[in-house]
């Protein structure tokens, strides 16, 4: 899928401006939407690559005029939405008039939460074959364009690069996104040059890396 999170390279967006000893949260709404958001989550109802999903599935008119923690929250109220768990008056109201439903794991507890995080959600899983490619391989990007989820960005599909890092193998995002099974793969760092993606015009001296996993790529002779 084409999501309005592809946008490297794209012009009119402005210039990216770090702020210095930039916060954590800017505002205190920001801690609320991270907090409700991974407890929704816990839930057991969707995976970490659906919840993806549903940010970048956002339309861009939306997705281009909302901040980081704002699209998290329009997403996870489609989400639950979508799974009957909150109803369209609900969340125009901003408080429950339904008796919850039941889900997949019960709501975790104060005394959960920190051991909850402190483990994370691994991805990492047994290899099955071993690794097509190795460090300084030379590979090109699939071109494709899925109605479906993927990470791989349109702007490196079909361009060539060099493999930086095999990091081992992981749950592949383009089924675990849709409940299609976790379908684990290879995943590696590709180095691009900038003039490769973005043409002669692009500063000579760009990088970019890309984790990529294994389906997305095909060997090329250097």
């Amino acid at each position: 899928m084409n999501g309005p999170q592809d946008l490297g390279g794209m012009m009119g967006f402005g210039p990216v401006k770090p702020e210095p000893h930039e916060p954590i949260f800017h505002a205190a709404w920001e801690k609320r939407a991270l907090a409700i958001t991974l407890g929704a989550a816990a839930l057991g109802e969707w995976n970490l690559d659906m919840g993806r999903h549903a940010r970048e599935s956002l339309p861009p008119a939306i997705y281009y005029n909302a901040s980081y923690y704002e699209i998290w929250t329009r997403a996870l109220a489609h989400m639950l939405a979508e799974r009957h768990m909150v109803s369209a008056e609900e969340l125009q109201l901003g408080h429950a008039i339904h008796p919850p439903v039941a889900t997949k794991k019960p709501k975790a507890t104060v005394a959960q939460v920190a051991q909850a995080l402190a483990s994370g959600t691994p991805y990492v899983r047994p290899a099955k074959a071993p690794a097509l490619f190795a460090v300084g391989d030379h590979v090109i990007t699939k071109v494709m364009h899925p109605q479906t989820h993927t990470r791989l960005p349109r702007y490196a599909r079909g361009k060539k690069g060099v493999i930086e890092t095999v990091h081992g193998v992981f749950v592949y995002p383009d089924t675990n996104a849709h409940g299609l099974g976790e379908d684990p793969h290879w995943c590696y760092t590709v180095r691009f040059q900038g003039t490769e993606l973005w043409g002669e015009d692009a500063d000579p001296t760009v990088e970019v890396c890309v984790d990529c996993w294994e389906p997305y790529l095909r060997s090329i002779n250097a």
